[in-house]
């Protein structure tokens, strides 16, 4: 068993196995950000690298959300390119941009210079971190990495991107050059999950978050075997893989196919269709939209509500946004969020305890 299964409240790593749950578990995605205050003033002294570089720093903007909303997991304080650094590829992160690459990737050269890591070598402070929550938290940890796709997109085009013009030509153009990027990519970021699943991360995430714009037939050729490659190597350690994208209602069935012990849904696919599409043999996390976070109270509730009559009509389920908490949401509204979830029976284990009641 791993640390989180001790966690005085182990709840979403039972729905991440299917288990049977008190109460339905939740947690967001981007939850320790610049909705807080106390982070923002945070930030007015560091920057989010070096809030990254400083475990006892990053251990106290992880632990936030816990203690201030009452989610049900951490989720470590990062970002998917602090992996990509290490692999020799210099970037910055600007502001309301993303990642931008000094120089980006577009040669043989370019992949050839790419270079695998060790994770306790390059990265020693993100594992030091880890260690130091996963012995102080009350509820399990989430370890994260970027997904192949996703980082290969910031390496090709430089930064964020609307069309993945560059990225899609070179899968298409030069499919040798393609392969060789992924094949890099995947096994860095294996190994990296490996390291902080063995530092005390209770389960880890996928964040591929711009798989979406591929089609399937181009996903299942150019992409799924790397995801494939990455969830099988990490099987073995007996931890939940949660796999996230948006715009990818058409990809959740090859992403359980895939491995994935979650499937992460984004606000555009109910969940009930997901469910549909996904079996019932993985876990599914989501998936409110994050505007809903700015409607007045009464509204907000009835999204949460529909949202979780949908995920709750088959065993394991995970509450969570479709995508990351925007900077400028109330934190009462979040908190809110987490009390209704809490507060939430689902239809049949309310018809079962009235069953119960009646006997």
């Amino acid at each position: 068993m791993r640390n989180g299964d001790f966690a005085v409240n182990n709840r979403f790593l039972r729905a991440c196995r299917r288990e049977p749950v008190d109460r339905v578990p939740v947690w967001f995605m981007r939850q320790a950000g610049r909705y807080d205050p106390e982070y923002r003033q945070i930030r007015e002294t560091y920057t989010l690298l070096d809030i990254c570089r400083e475990p006892e720093l990053c251990a106290r903007v992880t632990r936030m959300p816990v203690d201030k909303l009452g989610v049900d997991a951490a989720i470590l304080f990062s970002d998917i390119m602090v992996p990509v650094g290490a692999m020799g590829m210099s970037f910055s992160l600007q502001e309301n941009v993303g990642p931008v690459m000094e120089r980006p990737l577009r040669t043989d050269e370019d992949v050839a210079r790419l270079h695998a890591f060790d994770p306790e070598e390059a990265l020693p402070y993100v594992l030091e971190t880890i260690r130091h929550l996963a012995k102080a938290l009350p509820v399990p940890l989430i370890g994260f990495a970027g997904g192949p796709f996703t980082l290969a997109s910031y390496m090709i085009e430089g930064g964020p991107s609307r069309d993945y013009l560059r990225t899609k030509t070179m899968m298409l153009a030069r499919p040798d050059l393609w392969h060789a990027l992924m094949d890099k990519l995947s096994q860095a970021m294996s190994r990296y999950l490996r390291a902080q699943i063995q530092a005390g991360a209770s389960a880890v995430q996928i964040f591929d978050s711009w798989v979406g714009s591929l089609s399937v037939h181009t996903f299942r050729a150019h992409v799924k075997p790397y995801v494939q490659r990455m969830l099988t190597d990490l099987a073995p350690l007996g931890v939940p893989v949660i796999y996230f994208g948006v715009h990818t209602g058409e990809l959740l069935a090859e992403f359980a196919e895939a491995g994935a012990t979650v499937v992460g849904v984004d606000w555009r696919t109910p969940l009930d269709r997901a469910r549909q599409r996904v079996g019932t043999s993985v876990a599914l996390q989501g998936n409110l939209d994050p505007v809903s976070l700015f409607a007045p109270p009464d509204a907000l509730r009835r999204e949460v509500e529909t949202v979780l009559r949908l995920g709750t009509e088959s065993p394991g389920y995970i509450f969570n946004l479709g995508h990351g908490v925007k900077p400028t949401t109330d934190l009462a509204q979040l908190q809110r969020v987490v009390e209704w979830v809490h507060a939430f029976e689902p239809q049949n284990q309310a018809a079962r305890r009235t069953k119960e009641e009646l006997a």
